[in-house]
């Protein structure tokens, strides 16, 4: 099965960047989406189905952790989970994402490989 995947992240070449690593992960990748901000991430769900999202958290407009939250309120999050993307690597901040209902972090820069296990271990498995 091929995942259809939101990236979430302000910069561009980030974005970008998330991208090649899905080249380089091996992971089965149909689709992948882009956002800017949380808002733009809400208006694209409203269009779109994806399987998994990525998000950052510092970002202008809708930040990381008001997007989370609103997943969470839309019941979004309880059929595609969000995994936060962030340099922010503290248990503090890691814990606060969770609360708020990300099931997944990883820490930038993080190799293709980490991203494959995170989003196969938040989807429940391989997608081989």
């Amino acid at each position: 099965m091929a995942y259809r995947v939101l990236v979430v992240d302000d910069s561009a070449a980030m974005r970008a960047f998330i991208r090649r690593v899905f080249d380089l992960s091996g992971l089965d990748v149909e689709t992948v989406f882009e956002a800017a901000d949380g808002q733009e991430a809400m208006d694209l769900l409203d269009r779109e189905w994806v399987d998994v999202i990525l998000t950052d958290i510092n970002m202008p407009g809708m930040d990381g952790e008001q997007f989370v939250s609103r997943l969470a309120e839309s019941g979004i999050a309880k059929t595609t989970p969000a995994i936060v993307v962030s340099t922010d690597a503290t248990t503090a901040r890691r814990e606060r994402m969770a609360q708020l209902g990300a099931r997944g972090y990883l820490v930038k820069p993080f190799a293709p490989e980490a991203l494959k296990a995170e989003i196969e271990r938040v989807l429940g498995g391989s997608n081989d």
